[in-house]
């Protein structure tokens, strides 16, 4: 890390954003480390970090205004048990909370970058955007290089608690998936169940009617 310095971490936390993988719980930490044996210094190593952050939910937002809402809908047409319902539901909600889930979710792992692609597809006005992400992002790392920066040698313990953190996230998001992955396929069967009923009923109603157009 004292090779790439303040703008190397910088570079470093854009690709993470690109690339989620790339963990900014390890990255954040080191370079407070870094700062703290005078490799780099400590408020050069927040400031590029967070223009890093910047850079990296610039270009997915960029991915969300190109993919657009029509294409989106269209994407979610095509995908099994998602409804174009659910699409416009979700932007409903972020119509209503995006600001916050802009900015909250620059502190969920996984979430702090993908958040940046709907607020793209939706067009959030791109200064709110920037504000939003750049505070959250400042707030993130900030927590992180000092906390690197006043641990010394011991930075590498912040990434046991923050990857119990992370696994608890994943945990949760996967649950949330399953659980509608399962409750639209138990309401898609259902629906299937309920059809022939209908149907034998429609039957019943014409045998019934059958003597009367005899009489007739």
């Amino acid at each position: 890390m004292s090779s790439l310095g303040a703008v190397g971490a910088g570079i470093a936390i854009a690709l993470e954003n690109l690339f989620p993988p790339l963990p900014s719980e390890v990255i954040l930490p080191l370079a407070g480390f870094t700062a703290h044996k005078g490799g780099m210094s400590l408020v050069a190593a927040i400031i590029w970090t967070t223009v890093g952050s910047l850079v990296g939910a610039l270009a997915l937002y960029g991915v969300g205004a190109v993919l657009g809402r029509e294409r989106t809908v269209a994407l979610a047409a095509k995908l099994p048990l998602l409804k174009v319902s659910d699409i416009e539901k979700t932007e409903a909600w972020f119509a209503r909370h995006g600001t916050k889930a802009v900015f909250f979710g620059r502190m969920i792992p996984i979430f702090r970058s993908l958040i940046s692609v709907p607020a793209g597809v939706e067009r959030m006005r791109l200064p709110v955007f920037l504000v939003l992400t750049g505070l959250g992002s400042l707030l993130w790392n900030s927590i992180f290089i000092l906390a690197g920066y006043g641990l010394g040698a011991q930075w590498h313990r912040i990434t046991e608690y923050v990857g119990l953190y992370s696994k608890v996230v994943l945990g949760a998001a996967v649950l949330a998936v399953v659980a509608f992955v399962v409750l639209r396929a138990l309401r898609a069967g259902g629906g299937k169940r309920r059809a022939p009923k209908g149907r034998d009923a429609e039957a019943d109603r014409d045998r019934e009617a059958e003597p009367g157009r005899r009489g007739r």
